[in-house]
Formats: C-alpha cells, structure tokens, sequence
C-alpha cells in the first residue's frame, strides 16, 4: 500500500498554498507550475479566486527568478488555471 500524501493533490501531483501562491507539481521535477491568485471575489460567504496568474517554472535554483519562467498566462478563475497547469505540466515533462 502506498503512503498517503500530506498535501492535496490533483491527477496525482501536489498542490500547496502558502498564503496567495499555489504550487502544483513534485518539487523534485524539473518543472512546476506557480499560480498567484491576483483577486478574489465573493459568492454567498465563500471568497472565489477570480483571476489567477499561471507561471511555468523550471526548477533550478541557479536561475534567476525571471529566467525560471517559461510559460506565463493569465485566466478567469482556478479551474481553468489548475486545467492549464495540467496541460502545461504533461507537454513540457514529456517534451524536455
């Protein structure tokens, strides 16, 4: 039987929030994806991410911040951001 993750995850990969950040992927891949929920809006009591921005990182510390970035994208909401992250995730860790 396998160990249960301590983390949330989506297709089988992690996401951890720390404050407005997602972060979806294992952190020992060569690429994760960082979602920044830019603005929340209200839905009966419930706060809803509103727009959220997608960034496709590689994952090496010995890049600066801005050359980590591969893909970078804006959407309405975080189903359609979580559904680009999949996309994103599988192309580039099958392509590289």
């Amino acid at each position: 039987m396998a160990a249960k993750s301590p983390f949330l995850e989506f297709k089988g990969k992690p996401l951890v929030r720390c404050g407005n950040e997602i972060y979806y992927g294992h952190p020992k891949d060569k690429y994760i994806i960082k979602m920044i929920i830019r603005s929340t809006k209200k839905f009966q009591d419930i706060e809803l991410s509103d727009k959220v921005t997608i960034q496709l990182i590689e994952n090496n510390p010995e890049l600066s911040s801005k050359k980590q970035i591969i893909k970078s994208s804006e959407k309405q909401g975080l189903y359609l951001a979580i559904d680009i992250a999949e996309v994103w995730l599988t192309r580039y860790s099958e392509t590289k």
